[in-house]
């Protein structure tokens, strides 16, 4: 099977990884940085401009969700694929979008629902029936407690914790480590413990 991933950068090596423990034997990137030869191992063989002409299973390897956002809207869905490490547990309910990644070490319980395009990190969680909107990412090592929603392209980072039944809405960014406990209704930048607005 061959991969086409849109981003070479350590983001988008990872998700090589991940393509390869999913049967991808054929894996190539495309960069919109013309000096790139290469990610990793795997060859970098044109720009962004070259997706239309690309007929196998594609992602996008971006971490800016913006970015990510832009890019997959001109693909089909038809050739979208969703990657999920081997060594995440994922309960068998859970729905996982079209272009979202799932990292080593994850667990995503019953009831989950991970929109499109979401980025899922290396041993976070998400508890029961929470609803991860499109584009969202859960960095490294952060926990969502139960019936958590979050609004699309917020960015929870690393080591963040979000307590139950809490929403947060979209285009936001937790800073690494803030706990949330309370509902958060403005887009900005949250940090701290408890989490509170910065800008």
């Amino acid at each position: 099977m061959k991969l086409t991933i849109i981003g070479a950068s350590g983001h988008g090596r990872v998700i090589a990884d991940i393509a390869r423990l999913n049967g991808y034997d054929e894996i190539e990137f495309l960069d919109d940085n013309k000096k790139l030869k290469f990610c990793g191992k795997y060859p970098v063989v044109g720009t962004s401009e070259k997706v239309k002409d690309v007929q196998n299973d594609m992602i996008v390897g971006i971490g800016n969700a913006k970015i990510r956002q832009r890019v997959m809207e001109r693909l089909s869905d038809k050739r979208l694929a969703t990657l999920i490490h081997p060594n995440a547990v994922i309960a068998e309910d859970v729905v996982i979008g079209k272009g979202s990644v799932v990292m080593a070490g994850t667990v995503i319980n019953p009831g989950a629902i991970i929109g499109n395009g979401c980025i899922v990190n290396t041993c976070s969680s998400i508890d029961h029936d929470c609803d991860v909107n499109d584009f969202v990412h859960v960095s490294v090592g952060a926990h969502l407690c139960g019936t958590v929603t979050v609004g699309e392209s917020t960015w929870i980072g690393a080591g963040a914790t979000i307590l139950n039944n809490i929403t947060i809405c979209g285009n936001c960014m937790i800073g690494a480590g803030a706990v949330v406990v309370k509902n958060i209704e403005e887009e900005g930048t949250y940090v701290g413990v408890p989490a509170r607005v910065i800008y």
